[in-house]
């Protein structure tokens, strides 16, 4: 058995943007290899035996091979432990996982992501691969090539069926309000490159600077500083950071992204197992020390957004306009087995500043605004406008002015 040490799975939303330099973009890598001894056989596996002669004995229907039961045993005894994110990935999407982080797969371009149902909602990015196949946003996947999606299927397992080799076609098969059919979609796997950070001033009042965060990747803390040095420099005075839909990325660069907000302290406590908590304080060198924030988060901030927009709501630094974040704040270390599957397991929670969880608990937001589906179809952002409300609101400037 091999452990590949300190991969840290951060990304639940999961992009499905895969790319050489971006490919690891979702695990913070630092590999170590050590041989590690397998514990005795349970004297309870006995009575697992003792089960599946009496299946192979008497079953009316064809016996699944031996690995096949291995496999389904295996998942069977995650399960109970009740955690989405301690998975088995068995050879061929362990192969795909690998090879996606060293940049050798491509993917779809598109967003994936779960609904409150335990439906798998998909959201094509602008002009890449699956919006030109024809996916659409709020498209209910159901199928993939011949996999049906199941309820027990994790995000990962899902993402790693969505990728490929670059050029290869997947078929995705989609249910979409108003078609009474299934509609089915072939996409050509790409190397999609996309800068995880846009800025711009708003038309509805140019002292606003508005900073769009999609991922944290190894080039996400330089965006945000060229963003933020253009900004000011075109005369921003207050600021919007929209975190939504943004499933996370690299732990070092939310540090990285935190510590351009905040003067010191902590960025974020990780709480391990058997070695006690880390703490990851703010690096210094900040730009936006001072000026109103305001950050939009809804249910696909997780993870390292969480982290950053904790950090800033517990400090009182910026104000959460949104909806409730995803709930994203656990730690997964990967094991390579013998027969190349791969088992992930979380091994560390994530706590913000004031020693809030947010792994199944996620962050309030100070100010709520719900996105309806009218919202979404007539194209209005209600959260965005409550933000620049909030920022033109003369009591807050002045609350600001006295920091």
């Amino acid at each position: 058995m091999k452990l590949l040490v300190k991969i840290i799975s951060i990304s639940l939303l999961a992009l499905v943007i895969f790319a050489i330099g971006i490919g690891a973009g979702y695990f913070l890598r630092d590999y170590v290899v050590k041989d590690q001894p397998t514990d005795a056989a349970s004297q309870d596996i006995g009575l697992y035996w003792e089960v599946w002669n009496r299946v192979e004995e008497q079953f009316y229907g064809g016996v699944p091979d031996e690995s096949n039961v291995t496999y389904g045993a295996i998942k069977g005894s995650l399960s109970v432990l009740d955690d989405p994110y301690t998975i088995f990935l068995e050879p061929e999407p362990a192969a795909q996982e690998k090879a996606s982080l060293e940049g050798q797969f491509g993917g779809i371009g598109a967003f994936v992501r779960r609904d409150e149902a335990g439906r798998v909602i998909l959201e094509p990015m602008r002009d890449q691969a699956a919006e030109q196949a024809g996916l659409q946003t709020d498209d209910v996947l159901i199928g993939i090539d011949d996999t049906k999606i199941t309820p027990e299927m994790t995000t990962d397992e899902i993402v790693a069926l969505i990728r490929g080799e670059v050029g290869s076609e997947v078929i995705l098969t989609v249910e979409r309000e108003g078609e009474v059919e299934p509609v089915k979609l072939t996409v050509v796997r790409a190397i999609i490159q996309t800068p995880s950070v846009t800025w711009r001033t708003l038309e509805e009042d140019p002292a606003i600077g508005y900073i769009q965060m999609t991922s944290f990747t190894e080039r996400s803390g330089d965006e945000l500083s060229q963003a933020l040095d253009d900004l000011l420099a075109q005369g921003a005075k207050t600021f919007v950071f929209d975190l939504r839909r943004n499933g996370g990325g690299l732990l070092d660069t939310a540090i990285n992204v935190a510590s351009e907000f905040l003067r010191d302290g902590i960025v974020l406590k990780e709480d391990r197992q058997n070695e006690g908590q880390r703490v990851y304080d703010v690096r210094g060198g900040g730009q936006l020390l001072d000026q109103p924030l305001v950050v939009l988060v809804d249910g696909g901030t997780a993870s390292a957004s969480e982290i950053v927009a904790g950090a800033l709501q517990d400090y009182g630094r910026a104000t959460l306009i949104g909806e409730k974040t995803f709930g994203k704040g656990s730690v997964q270390l990967i094991y390579e087995l013998s027969d190349k599957s791969r088992l992930h397991v979380t091994v560390a929670k994530w706590f913000t500043p004031n020693g809030n969880l947010i792994d199944g608990v996620g962050l309030k937001p100070d100010v709520e605004v719900l996105f309806s589906e009218e919202d979404h179809q007539t194209g209005r952002d209600p959260q965005l406008e409550r933000a620049i409300s909030f920022l033109q609101n003369e009591e807050y400037a002045k609350k600001s002015s006295k920091k």
